[in-house]
């Protein structure tokens, strides 16, 4: 299932720009004080670096992701999501555009 809405968000306006602007996100923080980001990765092939731990939910296009260590690709499409350990990193590669929510653990 996609995740259409989140209810009751303290939301910060200022975008998180990345990569010159191939990922663009909105930081929030939860009724219950989870914090997330929503945002939209363009066409391109980057790595992130994690500090916290990352779920990363796809809401709308698609993905092909690698985990740090491993040298499998692997396709996140609408209603997947994948999980990042904390300081680590993943590299992702967008043909389209990914657009995501990112929970911080």
């Amino acid at each position: 299932m996609t995740t259409e809405t989140i209810a009751n968000v303290s939301l910060t306006t200022k975008a998180n720009v990345y990569f010159d602007g191939k990922c663009v996100s909105h930081g929030f923080t939860t009724a219950d004080g989870a914090k997330k980001s929503v945002g939209v990765v363009l066409p391109s092939t980057l790595t992130f670096n994690t500090g916290a731990a990352e779920i990363m939910e796809c809401v709308a296009g698609s993905c092909e992701y690698k985990l740090k260590g491993s040298d499998a690709w692997v396709k996140s499409s609408a209603g997947e999501q994948f999980a990042v350990p904390a300081n680590s990193s993943f590299d992702i590669k967008v043909a389209e555009s990914y657009h995501y929510i990112c929970s911080f653990g």
